[in-house]
């Protein structure tokens, strides 16, 4: 499930973290699903909760698109974009992120930030090209334009096996005991 304020803060970290690169929202939406990619396949749960979109220029999270858009002024609802995210972050020259303030790390795990470190150097110091053809993987090929990419291929492309991709992405079901 989406989690808008681990998201924010996970885009706060990466910017603060990309000091001296480029930090625009391709840039920010790749490292992102390599973090997400890398953190579901360790421990079983993505960072954000987001669902990655296969677009052409890659993987794009669905819901944190949704909040670059706004904070854009190019959604409905950017009139409406809550304080939370603007006070965190802003958009220069319609496609680079700034943080206006530094992450608040109590929302990100230790393993979230282990994560995201690995996503920032796999990425810091690639190009757009670069990075676009990183995210052209196994999961990306596998879905229709404008559609949702499975976390099983996702899962896929990393290498777990079969076994363990049935047992990440299983949906958690109760039953209740009446008396």
């Amino acid at each position: 499930m989406f989690d808008k304020d681990v998201s924010i803060q996970a885009i706060v970290y990466i910017v603060n973290n990309l000091k001296g690169y480029v930090t625009d929202m391709h840039k920010i939406s790749k490292i992102l699903y390599f973090a997400d990619q890398n953190h579901l396949s360790q421990y079983g749960r993505t960072i954000t909760g987001d669902d990655y979109i296969k677009m052409p220029y890659g993987p794009v999270p669905s819901k944190i698109d949704d909040i670059f858009k706004a904070l854009r002024g190019e959604s409905y609802f950017s009139n409406c974009i809550q304080p939370d995210v603007s006070d965190f972050l802003e958009i220069k020259n319609k496609y680079v992120i700034n943080a206006k303030k530094q992450c608040n790390t109590d929302y990100l795990s230790v393993s979230d930030r282990k994560c995201l470190d690995s996503a920032i150097m796999k990425c810091k110091d690639k190009s757009f090209g670069e990075i676009t053809q990183m995210s052209h993987d196994f999961a990306w090929n596998n879905t229709q334009m404008g559609r949702r990419i499975s976390e099983k291929d996702i899962l896929r492309e990393i290498g777990d096996s079969e076994a363990y991709i049935e047992y990440a992405t299983a949906k958690p079901t109760f039953k209740l005991n009446t008396i």
